[in-house]
């Protein structure tokens, strides 16, 4: 029993320590967690709705519809992205009544209690070779669009896909981003329903990738959002000191020559893992904790990117725990935060002053961690079982820039 607690205390511990890197409400206000189940030892999803609500954590991201987990969060005020899978994008495309079916069963019965305000139709379909996976995408989209307003819930619920940032031909320089050619048919189209409907374009970017296919070239500074020279746009004078941010503007860039000023960008999947393989270059704990770490400083900061400075960074951060069943490369298995047994991967290091400074790590396991609010949810919400872990899909290389 006293390990059981102790694991939980310990998760909250870091997360809490986490959110608070510059101020605790502000950060966990303003970036959501991806949430994935690809392992056999998680905890119930109760327990994890008891946690991030302690942890004042209000977005969250799935990779399903899980009743299970909607069931959890009902009445928390979480806000929820559920998924429809690849699997069910052709059935969908040419049957609306299909669509109107999965709405009726995954969306309208959790509503509102659960607040489920998007619904990512199929992640990262354009990585892939089937031509015909990628053109039932719109259609399969529009018809879950149809439905939803059918349904009368066109106000609360949203409609997108998340893509890979490898739908870019082109991303450096930022003001050069553009679309790859023979995707064109298919993103044009889907740029225009995303201007109709006011709805996000979702992006998952790794800068990982990039530094793992050439750390000889790319600086880990860079990637990491760590002090160094940046890297100047010759086109509009901008100048970036990180890769994340020139991605997403990248993106800007791409749908802007393609006609659309109108959609905002949201990073869906962004991360760090802790381990890897003896090839997967930069996968060690003190990279994730860079990472993530000075991610949430800006965030908490309403950073916005060099393109639109006031626009603040969305970002959803993968992931919650790590997912001992994923499979791939180790790494796939280790962009968690937490392992299985509760216990935190990492200490986010984090400096009181600017966003890279840094002063030493946070010990999680500080009395001093623990509010009244996390105390509350050990012994409620959490109970005192272990907590356990989850990660993404598998990734391709991103670009390098």
């Amino acid at each position: 029993m006293e390990l059981c607690v102790r694991a939980s205390s310990l998760l909250l511990g870091l997360l809490l320590q986490l959110l608070s890197s510059v101020d605790v409400v502000s950060a966990a206000q303003k970036f959501g967690i991806n949430y994935g189940q690809i392992a056999n030892n998680l905890p119930d999803p109760t327990q994890v709705a008891g946690l991030l609500q302690s942890l004042n954590v209000n977005k969250v991201k799935l990779y399903d519809a899980d009743p299970k987990v909607l069931m959890a969060f009902a009445n928390t005020g979480v806000e929820f992205i559920i998924a429809i899978g690849n699997e069910n994008l052709q059935s969908m495309a040419g049957n609306p009544g299909a669509a109107r079916q999965w709405v009726t069963q995954h969306v309208q019965p959790f509503l509102p209690a659960t607040r489920i305000t998007c619904i990512t139709v199929g992640n990262e379909v354009f990585s892939g070779n089937d031509t015909g996976m990628m053109a039932s995408l719109l259609p399969a989209m529009k018809a879950i669009y149809a439905a939803v307003g059918e349904l009368g819930l066109g106000g609360q619920v949203t409609v997108s896909s998340a893509h890979s940032v490898n739908v870019l031909a082109t991303s450096f320089p930022p003001s050069s981003g553009a679309f790859r050619e023979d995707l064109a048919q298919y993103i044009q189209p889907l740029l225009d329903f995303h201007g109709q409907t006011n709805s996000p374009f979702l992006i998952n970017a790794y800068p990982f990738f990039a530094y793992k296919a050439s750390p000889g070239s790319v600086s880990l500074s860079y990637v990491l959002f760590e002090p160094n020279p940046g890297v100047r746009d010759p086109n509009t004078n901008l100048s970036y000191d990180n890769m994340l941010y020139a991605q997403i503007d990248a993106v800007y860039a791409a749908m802007k020559a393609m006609g659309h000023t109108d959609i905002g960008v949201r990073i869906s999947e962004t991360g760090w893992p802790s381990k890897g393989d003896e090839d997967e270059a930069g996968a060690t704990v003190e990279n994730a904790a860079a990472y993530n770490g000075n991610l949430m400083q800006r965030i908490a900061m309403n950073q916005g990117t060099p393109l639109k400075p006031n626009v603040p960074i969305d970002v959803f951060v993968f992931a919650l725990f790590n997912e001992d069943m994923k499979p791939g490369p180790t790494s796939e298995r280790n962009y968690g935060l937490f392992y299985p047994n509760g216990s935190p991967v990492y200490a986010i290091n984090t400096g009181a002053g600017g966003v890279s400074g840094r002063t030493g790590p946070f010990d999680p396991y500080s009395a001093q961690m623990f509010s009244s609010a996390s105390r509350l949810a050990m012994t409620s919400g959490m109970g005192s079982r272990p907590i356990a872990c989850v990660r993404p899909d598998s990734k391709e290389t991103e670009n390098l820039y």
